[in-house]
């Protein structure tokens, strides 16, 4: 352990504040080292006789001098306890399993506390914790330390206490019951049952007031049609574990359709087992994360998807309807909707289009079928939103029928398509007040601003499915003077005691008789319900109607990315920063548009010499309503006669500078469709783009990604859809596996650890990097530096589309190269590999260190700062780094970075590690890296050395599944497999003699520990 002990020179030194020991803390050498005097003087040197020794004196001592001084590590000061916390043991983590819902995003998680700070969100893999968290929701916990938060009530603009809000608050209800004008709650959905029994209580000491849910980003039409069929507002909780055939009509599962979450049950089906796995059929307007997984995707316009379903529906019911289906698409969609049929109760159809009729289609084909993917139990409760209601109290604000309207969890200003309009109706609302985590836009134009806490400081409880239960508590404190919108309710109401107490209290009807201990320490009650009753309409009428839509132009298709989802999190530098799964792209959003349309209109992207991406910008019109300039991204599998564009940016109220990027797409969102008809024209000038993939293709790369069909697959031996690179040793040809030119050691003893990544299982989802960012601190570096391929990200997940249809036929094409120079020559036939196909096949592969056995970089770092462990390991000793790079451009897997700023307490990066409140996100058990050194994965040496000390400390064997490290844990889909290969019962030892195993460039001679498998399409 270092010393504390602090040695001084001068009284002086004592004085922190004195201007001349910052001057000699800045200026080591006062007087400068007189070199230049006989070294800057050609004839002084020469008649100097100094000898060749002193002169190397003199260089090495002025060297040394500058290198001692840049390398000096900052001081940090540590406060001990007067009285230790009982429940904290300072350097051991604590975990307080708990759910969070923000009315978009929802999971059920494990936060983990180091000395009462939440630092990172893990997942809850208890039984029954059926939702793990995505990249928002891993993301969430720097939010809780965004200094940009509301931090106490304000009035008019003006801080305020509390008891004046309270007053403020119940004098306008007192108000609007006087003057007979309405009192409105406005929320988003709860999923609460004690906030809506609060809510339900405050209605009925206030009659004539109500209730209504809004979420941004409406789910209103699938809800209307279950309701109309099943008599519930409620959403269909697929399990894409039990079907063998998937056909997804504009529906992006593997996204955020219905709140996403359904990546776990698809894997299932996706890695072949006994020559079997599932087949997906996707039909879509924009490349989504499920049309890039999907085994035949087929780039369609929205008009088109109608009728593709209307056909569908004919086919499976046998209903005598016609359809206007495109006769391009005809084919496709018949051989889809033949092979639903003959899956019967295996096969499950899913719709993202928001239109009443075509939900009544979906459930009426998935009762066809008897899918048992497809189940009325225990239904999603995380969207109840109505788009008349919301209507209605738009048009009753703007009448001056709302007297007070009280806010919580929504942010209209900025996510209503008549947001200014809406604002400026506020005005005719005596008393308007909004509940928020941030002064968003919003909160700054209301009468009363009531700050809540985040959600890691709050209690509460959440029904996320029909009959299960899972509680929120916090893991914290609250950071600042805030309240719950709860405690509201139950001040107005005029109830005693506080919402811990009445949660407790009403927790007992939803918890199956378990104690409130056992769901506390549990985080949830996974419950049950019975199906829903009823389950009739007229589908028929349904059917015509859709089949009688008109297509009406160019198509604007609305969506939300990964990253930033409804854009509640639009402060978060993690997310900004994280590259989008399809485009590569981060901090924007942009229209996408195919390449077909982009040249009639003009638009062009190009990587230019730095390898950053350049595109042309837009103007977008949708019934009046214009967005200038918007960016233009050309994109591969865009179908023909659509565009699309992400909502969640352009926001600017409670945003740090760096953080105003983008635009409003919801002010296209008209009557809260997500498809509307628009006009689009190119605008002058260019937008740069931080892109972190310019490779826009394999280029026949095949031993990269490697994949096959599954009749191949079940048909052929592994050497032929797995084959090993082949090298000469004594004029013979061997596997390249099987020589060496390294002496090898003994890896038997001990742990020795594997990362296995099954091609098959990743969606590109990107909750890995995430994690990864948030267990080991790596730094954020901003657009501009993104662009100069400078990211730090320690895990990246790589995109590849296929120039030709498949993968298969890309390397067919390089195989017919002739070496010449022509079209057909390897020069030109690799530039035209460049070009990605109209409607690609897509790959994702996540890449990190790979940890290699015979590690490129161990032998060219000229002062031994990366070394191999025992464990299989390839570490980095930090403070031996002198930052020569050489290890980087002997990397064959380019994963290593390189810190060419101090990304910690420097104005230039504003990305919350500037003031206190952010630094307390970071891991202590992780380096905060400097200036100047190489960082990459270190397969999260600090997770795996506690698992060892943990149970050796317990006195017993480590069981399988124990080592983890942040991907693995973070990977919902289980494509992520981390443990001992020499424990030979294992998983990843299992997965290491596997037949689709192969490692990345085995032909280099690298050896790495992280293995992958071959990916398979069910074609």
């Amino acid at each position: 352990m270092s010393s504390n002990k602090k040695y001084w020179k001068s009284v002086e030194e004592l004085n922190e504040n004195s201007s001349i020991v910052e001057a000699l803390r800045n200026n080591e050498f006062v007087e400068e080292i007189p070199t230049d005097e006989f070294l800057g003087n050609k004839d002084s040197l020469s008649n100097s006789s100094t000898t060749r020794r002193d002169f190397l004196k003199y260089v090495g001592f002025s060297t040394a001098a500058a290198t001692l001084a840049a390398c000096e590590g900052p001081v940090h000061k540590s406060i001990p306890y007067v009285v230790q916390p009982e429940q904290i043991i300072p350097g051991v983590a604590d975990f307080y399993a708990t759910s969070v819902f923000d009315g978009f995003d929802f999971a059920n998680i494990l936060v983990k506390t180091r000395e009462g700070r939440p630092i990172k969100i893990e997942n809850n893999t208890i039984a029954g914790a059926k939702f793990a968290a995505n990249a928002r929701v891993h993301a969430s916990v720097l939010s809780m330390y965004d200094s940009m938060r509301l931090k106490e009530p304000k009035i008019a603009g003006k801080p305020a206490s509390w008891s004046d809000v309270d007053a403020k608050i119940k004098a306008g209800i007192a108000d609007a019951k006087a003057s007979g004008k309405q009192i409105v709650l406005l929320t988003n959905t709860l999923a609460s049952p004690s906030t809506e029994k609060l809510i339900a209580e405050f209605i009925a000491k206030n009659p004539g007031s109500k209730h209504v849910v809004y979420d941004a980003v409406s789910s209103s039409e699938a809800l209307d049609a279950f309701e109309a069929v099943y008599g519930e507002r409620a959403l269909v909780d697929y399990d894409f574990g039990k079907a063998s055939l998937i056909v997804s009509v504009g529906a992006d599962f593997l996204g955020d359709w219905q709140g996403g979450s359904y990546d776990t049950g698809y894997a299932q089906g996706r890695i072949p087992r006994n020559g079997k796995m599932s087949r997906h059929f996707q039909f879509e307007s924009n490349m989504t994360l499920s049309g890039a997984a999907a085994d035949k995707r087929v780039a369609m316009t929205v008009f088109n998807q109608k009728q593709a379903l209307v056909k569908i529906y004919g086919i499976i019911t046998g209903a005598a309807v016609s359809s206007n289906l495109d006769k391009a698409f005809d084919a496709d969609v018949t051989k889809a909707a033949q092979q639903l049929k003959a899956a019967g109760s295996k096969g499950v159809l899913v719709s993202g289009i928001q239109d009443k009729n075509a939900q009544l289609l979906v459930l009426a084909i998935n009762q066809a079928l008897q899918s048992e993917a497809f189940s009325t139990a225990g239904t999603r409760q995380i969207r109840k939103g109505s788009n008349q209601q919301v209507a209605q109290l738009i048009a009753d604000v703007q009448a001056g029928k709302v007297g007070t309207l009280i806010m919580s969890g929504v942010n209209p200003v900025y996510t209503l398509p008549n947001g200014e309009a809406f604002k400026s109706a506020l005005k005719n609302v005596k008393t308007s007040v909004a509940f928020s985590l941030k002064e968003d836009e919003t909160a700054s134009v209301v009468t009363v601003a009531a700050a809540v806490p985040h959600y890691l400081e709050s209690w509460n409880d959440l029904s996320l499915t029909k009959g299960a239960y899972a509680l929120t508590q916090p893991t914290i404190r609250p950071l600042f003077n805030t309240k719950q919108f709860q405690e509201g309710l139950m001040s107005w109401n005029g109830d005693a005691g506080t919402y811990y107490d009445y949660l407790k209290a009403n927790s007992a009807s939803y918890t199956g008789g378990l104690s409130w201990n056992k769901v506390l320490h549990d985080g949830l009650y996974a419950g049950a319900s019975a199906p829903a009753a009823g389950g009739s309409a007229d589908y028929s009428a349904a059917a015509n109607a859709l089949a009688g839509s008109k297509s009406t132009g160019l198509e604007l298709v609305l969506y939300t990315k990964v990253g930033l989802g409804d854009g509640q999190q639009a402060n978060n530098p993690w997310l900004q920063e994280f590259p989008d799964p399809i485009t590569r792209v981060s901090w924007d959003n942009y229209v996408t548009v195919s390449k077909f349309d982009a040249d009639k209109l003009g638009m062009t992207n190009e990587i230019v010499a730095n390898g950053g991406l350049n595109g042309s910008y837009a103007n977008l019109v949708v019934d009046g309503v214009k967005l200038d300039n918007v960016p233009v991204i050309v994109q591969p599998g865009q179908a023909k006669g659509t565009v699309g564009l992400s909502f969640g940016y352009g926001r600017k109220a409670a945003l740090k500078e760096e953080m105003k990027v983008g635009v409003n797409a919801y002010a296209l969102y008209k009557g809260f469709n997500d498809v509307q008809t628009v006009s689009i024209t190119k605008a002058g000038g260019e937008h740069e783009f931080a892109c972190v993939q310019g490779q826009k293709t394999l280029m026949g790369r095949g031993d990269i990604i490697k994949e096959t069909t599954l009749e191949i697959f079940n048909t052929k031996d592994a050497k032929v859809w797995n084959p090993q690179p082949m090298v000469s040793l004594d004029h013979a040809e061997v596997e390249a596996t099987k020589v060496d030119l390294w002496e090898s050691f003994d890896r038997s003893v001990g742990h020795h650890f594997n990362l296995s990544i099954d091609l098959n299982a990743c969606t590109g989802c990107g909750a890995c990097v995430i994690a990864c960012h948030a267990e080991n601190n790596v730094p954020v570096v901003g657009k501009s530096e993104v662009r100069r391929s400078r990211d730090m990200h320690w895990l990246r997940i790589d995109r590849y589309y296929s120039s030709e249809e498949t993968f298969a036929k890309d390397n067919e094409k390089k195989e017919n190269f002739n070496g010449l120079f022509g079209d057909k020559g390897s020069l030109g036939g690799f530039g035209q590999m460049e070009h990605a196909s109209d409607n690609p096949q897509v790959a994702f592969q996540p890449v990190m260190c790979q940890h290699c056995n015979h590690a490129p970089c161990e032998t060219v770092c000229p002062v031994a700062a990366t070394s191999h462990g025992r464990q299989g390991q390839n570490q980095m000793a930090y403070n031996r780094c002198v930052g020569t790079r050489y290890c980087a451009n002997n990397c064959p897997y380019k994963v290593r970075r390189f810190n060419w700023f101090l990304y910690n307490k420097n104005s230039e990066f504003d990305y919350h590690m500037n003031d206190d409140l952010g630094r307390m996100v970071l891991n202590p058990d992780v380096n905060v890296r400097s200036r100047g050194v190489m960082e990459k994965c270190s397969m999260c040496i600090q997770m795996t050395q506690l698992t060892i000390l943990t149970a050796k400390r317990e006195g017993r064997v480590i069981k399988d599944g124990e080592f983890q490290t942040a991907c693995s844990a973070a990977c919902s889909s289980g494509a992520m497999i981390f443990g001992d290969v020499n424990d030979k019962e294992s998983k990843v030892a299992e997965l290491l003699e596997d037949d689709r195993m192969y490692h990345l460039l085995e032909h280099v001679g690298t050896k790495p520990n992280v293995i992958y498998h071959v990916k398979v399409r069910n074609t």
